[in-house]
């Protein structure tokens, strides 16, 4: 069973939160959207307060659907950014807001627009040696806010991810390729990016340009919704 939570009045609003993390790191933007929005945040399979899910890519998805509302937007952080392509694939949603993410995270021989698959591998091995440090000292290179550090360290440590989410959240990120997926929506897209961003790096946001997908950069490194120039 995935654990969410439900604040707010309007139109509906989904957060997905990336890989280590959990959905209270969405509670900033929540307080500032929750007077225009009905905002729904979920912990991802084996996250924060969620149970394990067998499986991969589509097996969370399909959990995560379970307890979406009707014609959500969908706002995908990091690996949320992937779930939330393939969740558009799959029901109607009204929009998808990509946030540092990407339909595709490794560089290959066909996609430039990632990171070198050593260099992932060697950051995600740092981080899950010891996760809660490695998160901490993640999200202290994105915001100098101690106030919202300190809130992001304390959800980190009481809301560790489980080891199967874990590696099954690398492989998630390792090996799916939703580019195809991405370009055959005809859902309504957007792109927030930050130009210090150093997984998602920041000249991908040509090729999202180059679909016509509006795009807002901000000067922030992979943490967008946490500056005060994040607007949805």
């Amino acid at each position: 069973m995935l654990y969410s939570q439900t604040i707010g009045t309007g139109d509906n609003l989904v957060l997905l939160h990336g890989w280590g993390f959990n959905a209270d790191l969405f509670d900033p933007l929540i307080s500032q959207y929750q007077s225009q929005y009905r905002i729904t945040k979920i912990d991802l399979p084996g996250h924060g307060r969620s149970n394990n899910v067998e499986g991969g890519l589509d097996e969370w998805c399909d959990e995560i659907i379970k307890i979406l509302p009707k014609n959500p937007i969908l706002l995908g952080w990091s690996l949320g950014g992937l779930l939330a392509i393939n969740i558009a694939t799959k029901i109607k949603i009204s929009k998808l807001i990509l946030v540092a993410s990407t339909p595709n995270f490794v560089q290959n021989s066909n996609w430039e627009f990632g990171i070198d698959a050593d260099n992932f591998r060697q950051f995600s091995d740092a981080l899950t040696l010891n996760l809660s440090k490695g998160l901490k000292r993640f999200t202290s290179l994105q915001t100098k806010d101690k106030t919202q550090l300190k809130a992001l360290n304390q959800s980190i440590d009481k809301y560790p991810a489980t080891t199967t989410s874990l590696n099954q959240g690398l492989e998630i990120l390792m090996n799916t390729d939703l580019t195809h997926e991405l370009k055959s929506l005809s859902t309504p897209i957007k792109v927030i990016l930050g130009n210090r961003d150093t997984l998602v790096p920041g000249k991908i946001k040509y090729w999202y340009q180059q679909l016509n997908i509006p795009t807002l950069i901000l000067d922030t490194a992979h943490l967008p919704f946490l500056h005060d120039g994040f607007s949805l």
